[in-house]
C-alpha cells in the first residue's frame, strides 16, 4: 500500500518557483505554517504519478507588504491600513519516493527524475504518514544484508536509524564532534555491530587507552610493546605488538634519523643506504632467498641487522687511507658522527623496544607473515576478534605519526599483492587524527606517516581497505584525505573553523543543514553520505559498553572531603615508563 495518500485539501501550499534542487512553496495554511520547522520534511507532489519529490525545509519566511491607498481625501495621501502578507518555505529536495517498483512498494531514490510543478501541492510529513516513511526506508536499507544501526531519528524516535554498511565503509568516512559530544560513544556503537559479524575485520587505532572497556566476542586488544613489556619478553601471541625497524622504509628511517639541516645529511643518507641494502644482501644469502634476492629494493620488508649497519658506519666515519707519505682520512671521515649518535641514542632508547628490540623472534623471516595474519586476518584466521583495538598509548608522541602510518602501510601494501579473489575486506578506524594526518605538518615524522593515509583514501576502496576519520578537530585534519570520504557523522561542533570545514564538505544543497552543529545535543549527530539514504539528524543508541572518555567533573571532585593521591605511583610510572606493575 502506497504510504502517501494525500488529498487536496491536506494541501499546506502550493509550489510558485523551481530551481534545479530548490523549489520555493508559497504558504496558505497558516495553523501549519506556525508548525512547521527548518530541516523537517515536506512531500511534493511529482509531475509523474505515483511519484512524490520529499525535501527538506532549510529557510521559513515571512513578508509583509503595506499598500498605499490610491484615493486622495481631502487632498492628503492616505496610508492603506491593509498589509498583504507573503508567507514563503524554501524547500531543498532529496529524493523521490516511487509507490511501487515492480514488486517493491514504497522505495526511496535519493534521485530527482523530475521536478515539481508550478501550483504542485506541497504537504507536511509528520505523524503516521512519517513513521510509515521511516519505516520503509530502513527496511529498504537492511533487506538483504546485515544492517548497521545507529539509534533513532529525531524526526520521528519510534523510527530506527538504519545505515548503509557497505557504503559507510567503502567510500570511507568521518566521525567528528567537540569533547563530550559522544564521538567515542558513536564509535563504540559502531564497533560492537562491526563485532557481531562472523568474519568482520577492523582495526582502530587508539592513541590514550579509552577503548580498553570494550570486550566481548569478536572484540580483541594488541598493545604496541612498551618497556615493562620488554622486561617480561611477551611476544605477538600475547597481544604485544613489535612494529621492528626493518619495516620502515628508507624514506622513514631518514625521518626519523636525519637531520637534514646538517651539512653532511647527504653524505648520511648515501652511506646509511648503500649499508642497509648490503645488511639486507645478506640476510637473504645467509637465509637462500634467491628470487627475493633477484628484485629486492632498500624498502623491501627485509630483516636485517641494525647493529650490523652500525659498525660498518663506523667504520666509515673513522676510515684513514693511504696518503702521499702516510695515511689521511677518508673521503666519509667524521661525516656521519651525527648520524651515527642519532641511531645508538634510537636504538638504546627503552621507548622505542618496540622497534630496535623485537628480539630475535623478529628477525625470523616468516616474522612478518605471521604480524599480517595478526592485522588482517578476520575470526576465521585467527580464533581472537575480527575488531582489533591498538592502543599506542606508550608509543612517544614525536614518532606517532610515523608508527601508525607504518601499520597502516603494512594493512595497505598487504591487501594490494593479495589476489583478488582473496582479498578480504578491512576498515582502520582512525581515533584522535588530527594527531597523525594533519592538515600542517613539517617534512620529516609526520610527512612520512601522512603519505600512508592519503594513499589509503584515494586508492583505498580498489583493494578492500576502508578509512574511518575520527577527530574532535576537523580543521586540524588532513584536507586530501577528508575531500575523499563521503559519509559524516557529524555531531556537536562549538568551533566556527570546525563548523566551517564540514559545512564545506557537504554538498552545496545541505549548506544550512550544518547550521545545526553547534546546537545539537549530547549524542545527536547529522548523518549526510552515500551510506545514509537521505540526510538525517539521529540520536545515537547507547553503547553495552563505555569507552573510558568520559570527562572528569572538577567542581564536584573539589568538593569531596578526602582525596587519595596517585602521585607517587604516577612519579614510578613515568621513571619506568610503565603503566603498571
Amino acid at each position: 500500500m502506497a504510504i502517501f495518500d494525500y488529498k487536496a485539501k491536506d494541501a499546506i501550499g502550493t509550489v510558485y518557483s523551481v530551481d534545479t534542487g530548490t523549489v520555493l512553496v508559497s504558504m496558505s495554511d497558516l495553523n501549519a505554517l506556525r508548525k512547521m520547522q527548518v530541516n523537517h520534511l515536506v512531500v511534493l507532489r511529482s509531475s509523474r504519478a505515483g511519484q512524490h519529490l520529499i525535501g527538506l525545509i532549510n529557510k521559513i519566511m515571512r513578508k509583509a507588504l503595506v499598500g498605499v491607498n490610491d484615493q486622495d481625501e481631502d487632498g492628503d495621501d492616505v496610508q492603506d491600513d491593509r498589509v498583504l502578507v507573503e508567507n514563503i518555505v524554501r524547500v531543498t529536495l532529496i529524493g523521490t519516493l516511487l509507490d511501487a517498483v515492480g514488486t517493491d512498494q514504497n522505495v526511496f531514490r535519493r534521485t530527482l527524475e523530475t521536478v515539481p510543478e508550478i501550483d504542485a501541492p506541497c504537504f507536511v510529513l509528520a505523524g503516521d504518514r512519517l513513521t510509515q516513511f521511516m519505516r520503509a526506508i530502513s527496511k529498504q536499507i537492511v533487506e538483504g544484508q546485515e544492517p548497521l544501526s545507529l539509534g533513532k531519528y529525531t524526526l520521528d524516535e519510534e523510527a530506527d536509524a538504519w545505515i548503509d554498511g557497505n557504503r559507510f565503509f567503502q567510500r570511507h568516512a568521518v566521525v567528528v564532534g567537540s569533547t563530550g559530544s559522544g564521538k567515542s560513544w558513536t564509535v563504540a556503537r559502531i564497533l560492537e555491530q562491526v563485532a557481531q559479524l562472523p568474519n568482520a575485520n577492523a582495526l582502530l587505532f587508539d592513541i590514550h587507552g579509552e577503548y580498553t572497556p570494550l570486550d566481548g566476542v569478536g572484540i580483541s586488544h594488541l598493545k604496541v610493546a612498551g618497556p615493562g613489556d620488554l622486561a617480561v619478553n611477551k611476544k605477538l601471541t600475547d597481544g604485544v605488538l613489535y612494529l621492528p625497524y626493518w619495516l620502515l622504509t628508507y624514506e622513514e628511517m631518514l625521518a626519523m634519523l636525519l637531520d637534514r639541516s646538517d651539512q653532511n645529511a647527504p653524505n648520511q643518507a648515501m652511506i646509511f643506504n648503500r649499508e642497509v641494502i648490503d645488511a639486507k644482501r645478506a640476510y637473504l644469502e645467509a637465509n637462500s632467498k634467491d628470487e627475493v634476492l633477484a628484485n629486492f629494493t632498500i624498502d623491501s620488508p627485509v630483516p636485517y641487522s641494525i647493529e650490523d649497519v652500525l659498525v660498518k658506519l663506523e667504520e666509515w666515519d673513522t676510515q684513514m687511507v693511504p696518503g702521499a707519505r702516510t695515511e689521511k682520512q677518508g673521503p666519509f671521515h667524521g661525516k656521519l658522527t651525527r648520524f651515527i649518535q642519532r641511531l645508538r641514542s634510537k636504538t638504546g632508547d627503552r621507548r622505542l623496544g618496540f622497534l630496535f628490540s623485537a628480539g630475535d623472534d623478529a628477525m625470523r623471516y616468516k616474522w612478518m607473515q605471521e604480524l599480517a595474519t595478526v592485522l588482517l586476518g578476520s575470526t576465521k584466521v585467527r580464533d581472537a576478534g575480527g575488531v582489533k583495538i591498538i592502543d599506542f598509548s606508550e608509543v612517544p608522541s614525536d614518532i606517532l605519526p610515523l608508527m601508525i602510518g607504518l601499520v597502516a602501510r603494512v594493512v595497505f601494501s598487504v591487501q594490494q599483492w593479495t589476489e583478488k579473489d582473496k582479498q578480504h575486506p578491512i576498515a582502520l578506524l582512525c581515533d584522535e587524527a588530527h594527531l597523525y594526518i594533519p592538515e600542517r605538518h613539517e617534512a620529516g615524522v609526520s610527512e612520512a606517516g601522512l603519505k600512508s593515509f592519503e594513499r589509503i583514501a584515494k586508492e583505498g576502496r580498489k583493494y578492500g581497505v576502508g578509512l574511518a576519520v575520527i577527530s574532535q578537530r576537523p580543521a586540524e585534519v588532513n584536507r586530501t584525505v577528508l575531500s575523499q570520504c563521503n559519509n559524516f557523522v557529524a555531531m556537536r561542533l562549538t568551533n566556527a573553523e570546525d563548523q566551517g570545514v564540514i559545512r564545506r564538505l557537504m554538498p552545496d544543497t545541505l549548506g544550512g543543514f550544518a547550521e545545526l552543529l553547534p546546537i545539537l545535543d549530547i549524542g545527536e549527530a547529522l548523518v549526510v553520505g552515500d551510506a545514509a539514504i537521505f540526510p538525517s539528524r539521529i540520536r545515537i543508541d547507547e553503547p553495552t559498553k563505555h569507552p573510558s572518555s568520559a570527562t572528569v567533573d572538577f567542581w564536584d571532585r573539589w568538593a569531596e572531603d578526602t582525596v587519595e593521591s596517585g602521585i607517587p605511583a604516577a612519579v614510578e610510572a613515568l621513571r619506568k615508563q610503565q603503566t603498571s606493575g
